[in-house]
């Protein structure tokens, strides 16, 4: 046991219970071996995203289900090579947005047919695992792993990059468009602000307004990741197509997590 949790075990019962699954995690947060390969080609999850994916970011999961050959073995290459230090950071950043998408769009598959990848979580039915997000369902090099890990240890941790959350696609129609191209070393900076642009300007998404902002739920979720150089308007502003009031009242729309399929 690590001394994080050695610790806890001189507190008082009840609070060493409440706390202790996060401990647990503390103690045992993956670390990634250095391979020291290259970084490898996403042009295989590119041809199977321009194969299956609409422009408007819907998934024909049963067509793609026949291609699950082609997808499994290029997130078979992801798996056997993580960045390494000698990697740039587009290029780390690029490979983690992949590997996000394309193991949320494994997962589906597995499970197909699916209403949503919330209903997945019951079905599974994993002892002490919050939410669907936190199933350690793949691995990379070896190290298990779930999505949420991608996510908020790798993804929001290492690059204190906000546009990351119009990247990154949870398989449900409020989720921002899954891009049905994959996202390069080259072109990730310029992918990432068409995708911040994208989505802030989607009227199924957002809806702005001279007076009245309707945002959609993430940015109540993560606001601290927008909110880290300016405010909430400010960082919309920048983006937005239609202007708006510095005082424009700011609420959140529900989220809709019906499977992002067609």
């Amino acid at each position: 046991m690590c001394d994080l949790c050695i610790m806890l075990r001189k507190m008082i019962p009840a609070t060493f219970i409440l706390i202790l699954l996060i401990a647990v995690q503390a103690c045992a947060q993956p670390k990634l071996p250095d391979t020291g390969c290259k970084a490898p080609s996403h042009d295989a999850w590119s041809t199977l995203l321009r194969k299956h994916v609409s422009a408007e970011g819907h998934v024909a999961y049963a067509d793609l289900l026949k291609d699950s050959t082609a997808l499994n073995a290029y997130l078979k290459v992801l798996a056997s090579c993580p960045p390494a230090a000698s990697w740039s950071r587009n290029e780390r950043l690029a490979y983690w947005i992949n590997a996000y998408n394309a193991f949320t769009v494994q997962f589906i598959l597995r499970h197909y047919p699916v209403k949503s990848i919330k209903d997945i979580g019951p079905k599974l039915a994993i002892p002490l695992v919050n939410s669907v997000w936190d199933v350690k369902f793949f691995s990379i090099a070896g190290v298990s792993m779930s999505l949420n890990q991608i996510e908020h240890d790798v993804l929001r941790k290492e690059f204190s990059e906000p546009r990351i959350h119009f990247a990154i696609v949870c398989a449900s129609y409020s989720c921002p468009r899954l891009l049905n191209t994959a996202y390069t070393a080259a072109e990730v900076d310029n992918q990432l602000t068409l995708q911040a642009f994208d989505f802030i300007n989607d009227p199924k998404r957002n809806s702005i307004s001279k007076d009245k902002l309707q945002l959609s739920s993430i940015f109540s979720w993560f606001k601290g990741d927008f909110t880290a150089n300016g405010t909430l308007i400010d960082f919309i502003r920048k983006y937005s197509k239609t202007p708006f009031s510095p005082k424009a009242k700011v609420s959140y729309l529900d989220y809709d997590w019906n499977l992002n399929g067609h």
